[in-house]
């Protein structure tokens, strides 16, 4: 499929200038049509899309800023950069706060910008459609069963579960943590022909192995103290349905027989029981550890691995498919604005790219949680980096080299955006140092070369989490 070439709208009527722009459009491969009038650049928008404009101040017909109205009461969607003479700047602000993207002044004495600012004009055109597509889809995004995802990976899963479900093979899903491994699980259920039954859930790490075994396959009165009657265990109760056991990798090596011998005959003996009862389940395990690895170090059966693993499903993580992140942002804003019956409506673009930028060691969940918190804090219908945490800015700062022209700050007043865009800064560069410190304050300190009072503080003023960070540096 051939890729979408970029299409520039040169508006100018000074023949130097057009030919600037000519040959930055032919030397990156953009696409590019010629105004030199307000009325004729209307007409060329009319007949195409163009991400970006560049446009002069003064157009014969009418003006720069003329035009800039009309594109954007018309909503027409494309970026525009404004070209001002020296001593002009005045207007250019102006038309900053109309909605132009950026503006140059003439002459250029570096082209190298007026190249970057474009890419960075036409980025945002896509970004903004890609934005306005989610929110106009809101609850209908695309859904498979509980999962959301539109990436290459996540629809080869979608087809693999579409595959597997109507057989009653076991399945092993591996990945890790908050990946959503359980939602697989349950949508392979909901699409079998058990989905009218039970789907039972247990996690094998958070119960102690002597009560696991009890809880799997249930026990008699008297086996052991407390039992002070009859159980049945998960297994049965699940009768004509599916288990899902998660994290199968901290099952003990006892229970582990057990479970081998129900997945080959089907039968499972209650604790304390010399009787054998058979279940008709299907089993689907998890585990966010390398099972393969346990094999081969004796920590978990080579047996009950091959027994498991007849079908294998790999969940990717959250950073490896990061064209769903705005799509599960918008999710997640829908999900928790109803809930909380607050009118968010949108996320910014600088929170979205904000969003995209962090590393996600969490995967999905953390994701959930940050938009949950930033629900709870957004003051109107938008969330904006000032609803996100300090750790999220902190990547972002790193990954944006344009932070001089961030779009929320384009709306606000000069002394109140140079106030906002110092406070980001702040909280970002912080943020930031922590982690690549580890969260050791006095590393940090000496790495930015500041005094670590002064560092302290600055943790304390934009209530940044130290502890979070050495979390992240010990799990990685």
């Amino acid at each position: 499929m051939p890729m979408h070439r970029m299409n520039l709208l040169i508006v100018d009527d000074d023949d130097a200038i057009v030919k600037i722009f000519e040959r930055i459009s032919r030397d990156r491969n953009w696409s590019y049509a010629v105004a030199r009038s307000g009325e004729e650049a209307l007409e060329r928008l009319s007949s195409g899309i163009f991400e970006a404009a560049v446009v002069d101040i003064k157009l014969p017909g009418f003006t720069g800023l003329q035009f800039l109205d009309y594109v954007k009461s018309n909503h027409l969607g494309t970026e525009i950069v404004i070209m001002t003479g020296v001593g002009s700047e005045e207007i250019a602000v102006q038309a900053m706060k109309k909605g132009a993207y950026d503006y140059f002044t003439k002459p250029f004495d570096d082209i190298n910008r007026v190249v970057i600012v474009l890419e960075k004009a036409m980025e945002r055109f896509s970004f903004v459609n890609k934005i306005r597509s989610l929110e106009r889809r809101g609850a209908d995004s695309p859904y498979f069963e509980e999962m959301v995802g539109k990436s290459r990976s996540m629809h080869e899963i979608f087809d693999i579960i579409n595959s597997i479900a109507p057989s009653d093979s076991a399945v092993l899903i591996q990945g890790e943590s908050g990946t959503g491994k359980e939602l697989v699980a349950h949508a392979i259920h909901l699409r079998s022909k058990r989905k009218d039954m039970p789907f039972v859930v247990i996690n094998c790490a958070a119960i102690p192995g002597h009560l696991l075994e009890s809880e799997l396959f249930g026990h008699i009165k008297g086996s052991f103290t407390g039992a002070i009657a009859d159980k049945p265990g998960l297994l049965k109760t699940a009768e004509g349905g599916t288990v899902f056991l998660d994290e199968i990798g901290e099952m003990p090596p006892l229970l582990q027989v057990k479970l081998l011998r129900f997945l080959q005959e089907g039968e499972i003996r209650p604790v304390g029981s010399n009787d054998v009862e058979y279940v008709d389940v299907r089993l689907i395990v998890a585990t966010n550890r390398d099972l393969g690895r346990a094999v081969r170090e004796g920590g978990f059966r080579e047996d009950l691995y091959y027994r498991i693993n007849v079908i294998g499903i790999h969940m990717p993580p959250l950073r490896d498919r990061r064209d769903d992140i705005p799509l599960l942002a918008y999710h997640f804003l829908d999900k928790y604005a109803k809930r909380m019956k607050k009118t968010v409506k949108r996320i910014s673009i600088d929170a979205l790219h904000a969003l995209q930028s962090y590393s996600w060691v969490g995967n999905v969940r953390e994701l959930e949680n940050v938009i949950e918190r930033a629900v709870v804090l957004a003051t109107d219908e938008s969330i904006t980096t000032q609803d996100l945490p300090p750790k999220i800015l902190g990547e972002a700062f790193y990954a944006q080299n344009d932070f001089g022209t961030s779009s929320d700050l384009y709306q606000l007043a000069y002394k109140e955006a140079k106030n906002k865009a110092l406070e980001s800064f702040n909280r970002g560069y912080i943020a930031s140092v922590l982690k690549r410190a580890g969260g050791n304050i006095s590393f940090a300190a000496d790495k930015a070369k500041m005094d670590r009072s002064n560092f302290k503080k600055l943790i304390k003023k934009y209530s940044i989490l130290v502890e979070e960070y050495k979390e992240e540096f010990n799990k990685e």
